[in-house]
C-alpha cells in the first residue's frame, strides 16, 4: 500500500506510515474556564485576547511537558490527546497529571488584569481513529471517536479547579493517582448513567501486593541469591539486573529475594528498597523513598514520629557532631516538594548507607530503573564507587526492561545480567490455577487461559481478573502493556507484525511483502530481525512465522481500520491463490526456462571437481575389466538410458556410448533406440527413464566417508574368516572417490563362469557389475 499524502490546511503532509489512520485507545484531556461568557462581557477585547494568550500558552505548556497534542482550540476551551501517535502505556496517567498540573499553574501565573482563571478539566480514555499525519500541534480533527465527546461532557459535571475522569481513566490510574468516586451523572447522547471520579492529588504510587509462593522462577532466584552471598562474603559489591519485558515478573521476583535471603553465614541483611513511579514527581524521590525504608516511615506519620525514627536511625552510624545535621538533611529530603532537590539529602543518604554496610551486607534494590531521573542514575554510580575503594559489601540489585543498558559500566566478574522469560507451559498452568483458585473461580478456565497468556504472569493475573464466563477479552492493562511494546518499534516493523497479525499463524515474508505493497525481500530482513533482537516473532525452518505473543498480535490488528482489514484480507486471499497446493509458483519472467527442465539424455552429471572434459577418460576407463565398479557415483540415483538401450549395451559392449552432437527426437545420445512406451517430457530429447542404483555391495566398498556409507567398508561389520582372524575388507584398488562420475549400472543374471569367488568375509557370493 503505497503512503498517503494529506492536506491538513496548511501543507502537505506525507504520513510515514503504511497506513493513513489507526485505531488507537487514546486519552483525552478538555478544558474549560469556568464563567468564560460573564468574562468576555465585562473585559474590553484587547483585554480578552491577552487574558487568551497568556492562558493558552500556559496550557499549551503544561501538555507539551506530558507529551500530550493540543488537538483543536475552540473558544476558550483545549482539547488534548495523549497516546495519538506513539503510547507508552501511561497515556491515561499522563493526561490527568496534566490537569492536576493546569490547575496549579494557573493558579502561580498572573493573569492581565489581575483575572483569576478557574477551569474545569475532564479526562476520558476510549478508543479513536486517529490521523497520523495531522496528530501533532493544531491538528484539527486528528482524532474521531466518542471519547472526545465524553471528555467534553465530563468537563461540564467538574467542579471549579478540579478534574473528572471516566470510569475507563480511573481503571488506567487507581494505584498512581488519589482519587474519589462521585454520583453517576447523565451524559447527553448516553443511555444509562456513567460513573465518574474525582482526582484529588498525584499521591504515592502504591506497591502492588505478592501472595502466594512463586512460580517458575527457580533458576533465576538462585543465580541472584548466589551473587548476593557472593558480595557478603568476599566484600566486592556487584551489580545484578532483573531484565525482561513488561508483565514478566520483575517486581515480584525482587519481592522474593527480599523474603528468602534474610541473611548470609548468620550475619543479618540490610536491604533497602525503593520503586521508581512513573513520571516521579521529584528527581530524587526514590532516594527519600530508600530513607523511609530504612527508617520504617510510613506517608502519614506525623513530623514528630519521623523525626524520631530518622535519629534513631542514625545514632550510631554517624560521628555525634554530625547526626544533628544528618537528621536535619534527612528530613528536608524527605519534605521536599515536588522538583525540589535539596543538595544535602542524598549525599546524607549515601554516607548512611556506606555507615551501614562496615557493619553488616546491605542490599540497595531500584525497581524500573528505566523509568528513573538521572539524579538517581548518579546516587547509585556514587554509592558502588566509594563502596569499591573501601572495600564494603554493598550489592545493588535493579530491575528494568531490556531496552535500558547497564547503568554502571563494571568489570564482566562484577555485573550479573539475569534476563526473565515467559514461563512454560506447565508453570504457567500452575499459575493460572493458583490465581483462578484464589479468585473463586473454576480451575478448568487455566486451559482457555493458557495460550493467551504466553507465560507472561502480569498477562495471567489481568486475565483472571477481567475473564467472566463468556470468551475471554483482551483485559486493558494487557493492551496497553502490548501498545507500548508495539509503539517501541519503528513503523516499518510495525507495519509487519500488522501485516502478519492479519495473515494468521504461519505468515512468510513474500506474504507479507505482498500485503503492504512492497518490493520483494524487503520483509525477509525485517522478520530476521524481530526474531532475533526483538524476539517478537519466531520462525521455522521453513520460512514460516508467527506472533510470540497474543496480546501483540491482538493489539497489532485491532489498530487497523476497517477498510485496511478488508483491503489486506483481499490481497491475502490472492496470495494464498496463487501459493496454493496444485499450483505452480510464480517465477520471474526473466528466469531461464532451461532451470525448470531435467537434464538431457546422455548428459554428464555436473558435480564439484567433475568437468565435461573428463566424460572421455571415465568412459575409457569404464571399459577396462572391472573399471565399471571402480567409477559409479554413489549419489546418482537417477539414469536416463532407455530399457532397450540397456539391453544392446549388455548384449554387445558393455561399455556405456560417447555422447554425440545430434541425438534429436526419438533417439538419445549415440544414436541408441529410445522406448517407445515412453515419450520425450521436453524438446531436445529430455526423458525421465529411471534405472535403480546397484546395491554398495555389488559394485565394493569406497574408502572415503558418507552417511550413506553404512553398509561399506569402514562401517561395515567384522566377520570371522576361515584363517580364524577378524578383519574387514581392503579398499578395491584403481580410482575412486568424491570426483567420479554417475555411470549407468546394471545387473546381469549371474551365470556359470560369471560369479566371483567367496569374498574374504564370507557370505553369499557378488555378482559382477558389468
Amino acid at each position: 500500500m503505497p503512503l498517503s499524502t494529506i492536506t491538513t490546511g496548511r501543507e502537505d503532509v506525507t504520513s510515514p506510515w503504511p497506513v493513513r489512520e489507526e485505531r488507537r485507545v487514546v486519552s483525552v484531556l478538555f478544558a474549560d474556564i469556568v464563567g468564560s461568557t460573564a468574562l468576555t462581557e465585562r473585559l474590553d477585547p484587547e483585554d480578552v485576547r491577552a487574558l487568551q494568550r497568556a492562558y493558552f500558552d500556559t496550557v499549551a505548556g503544561v501538555l507539551r511537558h506530558w507529551h500530550g497534542v493540543v488537538e483543536k482550540y475552540v473558544g476558550d476551551a483545549v482539547m488534548a490527546l495523549f497516546g495519538a501517535r506513539r503510547s507508552d502505556g501511561l497515556d491515561a496517567y499522563r493526561a490527568v497529571r496534566a490537569a492536576l498540573e493546569i490547575q496549579r499553574a494557573l493558579d502561580r501565573r498572573p493573569m492581565p488584569g489581575g483575572v483569576r482563571l478557574r477551569v474545569r478539566v475532564g479526562v476520558a480514555t476510549g478508543e479513536a481513529v486517529v490521523d497520523l499525519a495531522a496528530a501533532h500541534d493544531g491538528g484539527h480533527g486528528a482524532a474521531s471517536g466518542a471519547v472526545t465527546t465524553t471528555a467534553a461532557r465530563l468537563q461540564e459535571y467538574a467542579p471549579a479547579g478540579g478534574v473528572v475522569v471516566c470510569a475507563a481513566t480511573h481503571r488506567a490510574t487507581a494505584d498512581l493517582v488519589e482519587q474519589r468516586p462521585l454520583a453517576p451523572v447523565a451524559l447527553a447522547g448516553k443511555v444509562l448513567p456513567v460513573d465518574v471520579w474525582r482526582v484529588t492529588s498525584p499521591g504515592r504510587p502504591r506497591r502492588p501486593r505478592h501472595e502466594g509462593p512463586l512460580v517458575g522462577r527457580r533458576r533465576e532466584l538462585a543465580a541472584v541469591q548466589d551473587q548476593l552471598v557472593r558480595v557478603a562474603r568476599e566484600h566486592r559489591p556487584r551489580w545484578v539486573s532483573l531484565v525482561g519485558p513488561d508483565g514478566v515478573g520483575r517486581s515480584r521476583l525482587l519481592h522474593e529475594l527480599r523474603r528468602t535471603l534474610r541473611e548470609v553465614d548468620g550475619v543479618a541483611v540490610r536491604w533497602c528498597v525503593t520503586h521508581c513511579p512513573p513520571y516521579p514527581q521529584g528527581a530524587l524521590g526514590p532516594i527519600a523513598e530508600l530513607v523511609r525504608d530504612l527508617a520504617g516511615v510510613r506517608g502519614g506519620d506525623p513530623a514528630a514520629v519521623v523525626h524520631r525514627r530518622l535519629a534513631a536511625l542514625v545514632d550510631g552510624l554517624v560521628a555525634p557532631p554530625l547526626a544533628v545535621p544528618t537528621v536535619a538533611a534527612l528530613t528536608a529530603l524527605l519534605d521536599a516538594p515536588e522538583g525540589a532537590a535539596p543538595a544535602g539529602g542524598s549525599t546524607a543518604c549515601r554516607q548512611l548507607l556506606l555507615a551501614l554496610a562496615a557493619r553488616q551486607p546491605v542490599v540497595v534494590a531500584v525497581d524500573d530503573l528505566d523509568r528513573a531521573a538521572p539524579e538517581l542514575d548518579r546516587f547509585l554510580r556514587t554509592l558502588f564507587a566509594a563502596a569499591t575503594l573501601r572495600g564494603l559489601p554493598v550489592a545493588v540489585v535493579a530491575t528494568h526492561r531490556p531496552q535500558l543498558a547497564d547503568p554502571l559500566p563494571v568489570p564482566g566478574d562484577r555485573r550479573c545480567r539475569v534476563p526473565l522469560a515467559p514461563l512454560g507451559t506447565v508453570d504457567t498452568g500452575r499459575l493460572l490455577r493458583r490465581l483462578l483458585t484464589h479468585a473463586g473461580r473454576p480451575a478448568a478456565l487455566a486451559g482457555r487461559l493458557l495460550p493467551l497468556v504466553a507465560g507472561m504472569p502480569g498477562y495471567a493475573a489481568a486475565y483472571v481478573a477481567a475473564t467472566g464466563d463468556g470468551e475471554p477479552g483482551l483485559p486493558e492493562a494487557v493492551r496497553r502493556t502490548a501498545s507500548a511494546r508495539l509503539d517501541l518499534l519503528d513503523v516499518q516493523r510495525r507495519a509487519v507484525l500488522m501485516a502478519g497479525a492479519t495473515l494468521g499463524v504461519g505468515f512468510t515474508a513474500p506474504a507479507v511483502d505482498r500485503l503492504l505493497g512492497w518490493a520483494p525481500g524487503r520483509a525477509a530482513t525485517l522478520l530476521r530481525r524481530l526474531a532475533t533482537a526483538d524476539a517478537l516473532v519466531r520462525g521455522d525452518r521453513h520460512g514460516r512465522y508467527e506472533i510470540v505473543d497474543p496480546a501483540l498480535r491482538r493489539a497489532a490488528h485491532d489498530r487497523l481500520p476497517r477498510a485496511v482489514r478488508a483491503e489486506f484480507g483481499r490481497r491475502a486471499e490472492q496470495w494464498r491463490r496463487s501459493t496454493a497446493p496444485g499450483r505452480l509458483a510464480p517465477r520471474r519472467a526473466d528466469a531461464p526456462a532451461r532451470l525448470a527442465m531435467p537434464r538431457p539424455v546422455g548428459a554428464t552429471p555436473r558435480r564439484a571437481g567433475v568437468g565435461p572434459g573428463r566424460a572421455p577418460a571415465l568412459a575409457a576407463a569404464a571399459a577396462a575389466p572391472g573399471g565399471l565398479r571402480h567409477h559409479v557415483d554413489a549419489g546418482t540415483r537417477r539414469g536416463r538410458v532407455a530399457p532397450a538401450a540397456r539391453s544392446r549395451w549388455d548384449s554387445e559392449d558393455r561399455t556405456p556410448p560417447r555422447s554425440t552432437a545430434g541425438g534429436g527426437r526419438g533417439q538419445v545420445a549415440g544414436g541408441l533406440p529410445v522406448d517407445p512406451g515412453r515419450g520425450p517430457r521436453a524438446e531436445r530429447g529430455h526423458r525421465e527413464d529411471v534405472v535403480p542404483i546397484l546395491p554398495r555391495l555389488a559394485v565394493g566398498p569406497r574408502p572415503h566417508r558418507r552417511p550413506a556409507d553404512a553398509v561399506a567398508h569402514r562401517d561395515r561389520p567384522r566377520h570371522t574368516a576361515p584363517d580364524g582372524h577378524a578383519h574387514q575388507p581392503s579398499p578395491p584398488s584403481g580410482p575412486t572417490g568424491r570426483d567420479t562420475t554417475g555411470v549407468v549400472v546394471a545387473l546381469r543374471p549371474p551365470t556359470a563362469g560369471r560369479a566371483d569367488r567367496t569374498p574374504p568375509h564370507g557370505g553369499r557370493p557378488l555378482v559382477r557389475a558389468a
